[in-house]
């Protein structure tokens, strides 16, 4: 059984490592956007709820999310664990969880931080591009296109994302450091903190993760 929290800044390959993470546990991966398009969705009353602040452009609060989370942890598919990948962000959403989790008798195995250095994930981010019409995505470094900044499928001309400039990175490390980051420590005083090294290939990181869960 595997009940997961996944940590990491922007950049740091959580959100790939996590989808490879669900096909090799056999345990549903859960982000707080999908968890609350699905609640919207389907209607239920919290999903109504978030449906008006996501209407107004506006953001979701804390107790409409943790409201959404324990509807998500009490359906069928989380029986043998979970991996909870962007949530929580803050300290608050975190004993917000523990209440939750307390609530449902369920009890986290890890907290696995995927730890990247800045100077590592600022020339990641940065040198993202995707093609505007069919959405390849490419990068200036590791999947560079045949011709210089356009598609190699429809030949339009590749586009930078305009939160991939390096004072738009810069700007979400430090949010995430001030906001996410102290999670590591809260989590550590409960002994569930993994750190695996982020660094590298996916297959390689990929690998140290599930050296670390067994």
């Amino acid at each position: 059984m595997s009940r997961l929290i996944l940590l990491g800044a922007p950049g740091s390959g959580k959100g790939t490592q996590a989808t490879r993470l669900t096909a090799k546990l056999g345990v549903p991966q859960i982000s707080t956007g999908d968890m609350l398009r699905e609640a919207r969705k389907k209607g239920t009353p919290m999903g109504k709820q978030a449906a008006q602040y996501m209407d107004a452009g506006g953001l979701v609060p804390d107790e409409v999310v943790i409201g959404i989370v324990k509807e998500r942890l009490q359906l069928k598919d989380v029986e043998n664990g979970f991996i909870l990948d962007g949530f929580p962000r803050t300290i608050p959403q975190a004993e917000a969880l523990d209440v939750v989790l307390g609530d449902l008798n369920i009890k986290l195995d890890h907290v696995v931080e995927i730890a990247v250095p800045d100077e590592i994930i600022v020339p990641r981010i940065t040198g993202r591009r995707s093609c505007p019409s069919c959405k390849r995505p490419y990068h200036v470094k590791f999947m560079k296109p045949r011709v210089e900044n356009y598609c190699d499928d429809c030949n339009t001309e590749l586009v930078q994302r305009s939160d991939d400039t390096e004072i738009a990175v810069k700007q979400r490390l430090d949010a995430y450091k001030k906001q996410t980051l102290p999670l590591v420590n809260y989590y550590e005083n409960k002994h569930l903190v993994r750190k695996v090294d982020g660094s590298g290939e996916l297959n390689e990181v990929f690998d140290r993760i599930i050296k670390i869960l067994s």
